[in-house]
């Protein structure tokens, strides 16, 4: 099973509900909970703004696009959970929390090579970006 990460560390999948794939969902229509994947174009985005979750895969950790589709998503008003799903290290948290998601779904084997503390390590991803620190040189 996989482990669910959030700012207060590792959990399980609370989510009991299924995913559809976003190919299946009805235009603007999809009150379901939504997979989309990395390669997703930007404009079909506004047909998810009711699903109650959108995942976003993540097929490599060296692949960002899923990152700006969760905040088009957010500036787009998505009020949902967004969690991504995949390839996503410890040291991205930070910036996938930045992005708009509200959780990071990863592999057993990804967890136990890096453990809960690597991850929360990250968790305070407000006070810790480039603005918080220019500001503190104020």
């Amino acid at each position: 099973m996989n482990v669910i990460v959030t700012d207060t560390g590792f959990a399980n999948d609370d989510w009991t509900g299924a995913f559809r794939d976003a190919a299946n969902c009805a235009a603007n229509n999809c009150d379901c909970a939504v997979d989309i994947p990395s390669d997703a174009a930007p404009a079909t985005l506004p047909r998810y703004a009711n699903a109650p979750m959108i995942r976003i895969d993540f097929p490599s950790f060296a692949d960002g696009r899923g990152f700006t589709l969760a905040a088009m998503l957010r500036r787009a008003g998505f009020k949902g959970r967004l969690r991504a799903r995949g390839h996503v290290l410890a040291d991205q948290y930070a910036m996938a929390r930045r992005s708009g998601f509200d959780e990071v779904e990863i592999d057993p084997d990804l967890a136990a090579r890096q453990p809960e503390n690597q991850w929360l390590a990250r968790a305070d991803w407000k006070n810790h970006d480039y603005q918080a620190r220019l500001r503190t040189q104020n």
